[in-house]
């Protein structure tokens, strides 16, 4: 049988400062990012499965991704755990807000290998994360892809 690979598109609304940087992105900025999300795997051959043809259901997929990563990261505000900006992340905490203190700058690059981590870990066994695209901009975007891994 073939192998096939789809993808689901999502978005979400997130800021984010990059502590130590030299440029404007050391500032708390916001992106409308997209991310692109490739599986690959063999369709399903039971005929009598009400998912017969498909690789994966998209909704299945849809629902792997809003909880590992839309869920948390929309409309939140993204530091790197080890920064002073932990101070600020504390009081708007305090004060009702969103904030993600990660183990990693918060740069498209380390957020894409994150990304992949959680995903990978809940896809079912004969499924195979095969790529992620985040795009921060519509000229800049990061990629991962698990033949580079």
């Amino acid at each position: 049988m073939s192998k096939i690979r789809i993808t689901k598109k999502f978005r979400f609304e997130a800021a984010h400062a990059l502590y130590g940087y030299d440029g404007k992105c050391k500032n708390i900025h916001g992106h409308n990012y997209k991310l692109f999300v490739t599986i690959v795997g063999e369709p399903i051959s039971n005929k009598s499965d009400v998912k017969f043809g498909m690789v994966m259901d998209f909704d299945d997929l849809k629902k792997i991704v809003k909880s590992e990563i839309i869920n948390e990261f929309d409309h939140s505000v993204i530091f790197n755990k080890n920064s002073p900006h932990k101070e600020l992340a504390d009081e708007l905490i305090k004060n009702g807000h969103k904030v993600i203190l990660a183990n990693y700058q918060p740069t498209i690059e380390e957020m894409v290998i994150d990304f992949a981590e959680r995903i990978s870990s809940k896809l079912p066994a004969e499924i195979k994360l095969h790529s992620l695209r985040l795009e921060e901009t519509e000229t800049s975007y990061s990629e991962w892809f698990a033949a580079d891994n």
